[in-house]
């Protein structure tokens, strides 16, 4: 079975991988005929399936033979998506070129919606069935394009509670599997042992600063997050885990240009240095989940462009940024957005939630309640990547069968 998969950025390559080895496990149990309903069975001979398409290195590692590398795609907001556009089409055009000489039995496309609903349009043109994980939120803005995956989408694998019903409201094939991350366990690494392997000082307070996983949101976020450091006081240890779409050179380039000398430790792992940590700063997207998951209470930053949030501000149809709060339902973490994200908030916010008291306690006790919505109500002995699998599965079997009848 071939499979064309696209996840353009590094929490969808993350969770494409995931997905990569949970289709194995299930297609193997498939093709051995264990614990199987009959529709499934039909799908026997699809085990083994080969993937090509759009990743990094989590989904090179896991099998995948990268057409087009995740970090060539690597753009964030509307003013930056057009700077970039003749590369993003010369890319696009290699992926589906090699989709039209490989011929795939099905394209599973992951977030990334400014190049995927292109991905998706353009296989559905050609008689592929057509999945996606990680729904474009769509329900935040241009609610107006969920027509696009009502036409171009077979099945909508979605992970946020809320979006299920939002998405079959509008004609959509939803179904809320759970979210990739819902169940990440701590890292088995003690905190002694992660400071010696990293030169810290394990009797030191921690701070994890995440500014992105984009060249471009690193660029408009890290130096406001930095001088927040640098306010900070001098007893906290900073560590920022680089990406994997990112250039460590990007990183250093930008720390190594500040005038003062708090130190900063550049670490290749980010769920240790979350778990391990007093408290975080963390650019808005996928990080924060993880924060969440790993109960680190943590401040919410992100910056645009000023034509960027302009255009945007005014499409946003969602009453908080953070996910973790409109997971939610209220504010869990401080949110700073664009004006509002300034080094002094942002350092009056840690030191207001890195001592132990009612404030601290508040924001664990929201995030452990945001960890249980994740998770969903139905199958919690299944992680997310395998109960998306065993959809994928079935929709299979069932055009099989239509196709026969």
């Amino acid at each position: 079975m071939r499979i064309l998969i696209s996840a353009g950025e590094a929490s969808g390559e993350m969770y494409g991988a995931q997905l990569m080895e949970a289709l194995r496990g299930t297609l193997h149990h498939v093709g051995t005929g264990a614990h199987t309903r009959p529709a499934e069975q039909s799908s026997a001979k699809l085990a083994q399936p080969f993937f090509f398409g759009v990743g990094g290195t989590r989904m090179r590692d896991a099998g995948c033979d990268i057409v087009v590398d995740a970090q060539e795609l690597s753009v964030v907001g509307i003013t930056e998506i057009v700077g970039h556009l003749p590369k993003i089409w010369r890319l696009f055009h290699r992926l589906i070129a090699e989709a039209d000489r490989r011929k795939p039995d099905l394209a599973i496309v992951i977030d990334s919606p400014a190049f995927n609903w292109r991905v998706a349009r353009q296989m559905k043109k050609r008689g592929v069935p057509v999945v996606y994980y990680v729904c474009p939120q769509f329900w935040a803005w241009r609610q107006g394009r969920v027509r696009l995956l009502r036409k171009y989408v077979d099945k909508a694998l979605v992970i946020f509670p809320f979006e299920e019903k939002f998405y079959r409201d509008r004609g959509v094939n939803a179904e809320f599997v759970g979210h990739p991350l819902a169940d990440l366990a701590r890292p088995a690494v003690t905190r002694e042992e992660y400071a010696a392997q990293h030169g810290l000082v394990s009797s030191k307070p921690w701070i994890t600063l995440m500014p992105g996983s984009r060249v471009k949101e690193v660029r408009m976020n890290l130096p406001e997050i930095l001088r927040a450091a640098d306010l900070l006081e001098s007893e906290l240890e900073f560590i920022i885990p680089v990406a994997p779409t990112i250039s460590k050179s990007v990183i250093t380039e930008l720390t190594q240009s500040r005038h003062t000398v708090v130190p900063i430790h550049l670490v290749s792992d980010s769920l240790p240095a979350l778990a391990h940590s007093r408290a975080g700063i963390i650019a808005s997207g996928t990080a924060t989940v993880e924060a969440a998951m790993m109960e680190l209470p943590f401040v919410m930053v992100y910056r645009v462009t000023p034509l960027t949030y302009l255009l945007g501000r005014w499409t946003v149809k969602v009453p908080h940024f953070a996910m973790v709060n409109l997971v939610a339902g209220e504010e869990v973490v401080m949110e700073l957005v664009q004006h509002d994200f300034t080094a002094e908030r942002v350092a009056s916010e840690i030191r207001e939630i890195i001592p132990d008291g009612p404030r601290r306690e508040k924001v664990i006790a929201g995030l452990r309640r945001v960890k249980q919505l994740l998770a969903g109500e139905q199958d919690r002995n299944l992680h997310p990547a395998p109960r998306a699998a065993r959809s994928i599965v079935q929709l299979g079997a069932h055009r099989q069968l239509s196709e026969n009848r």
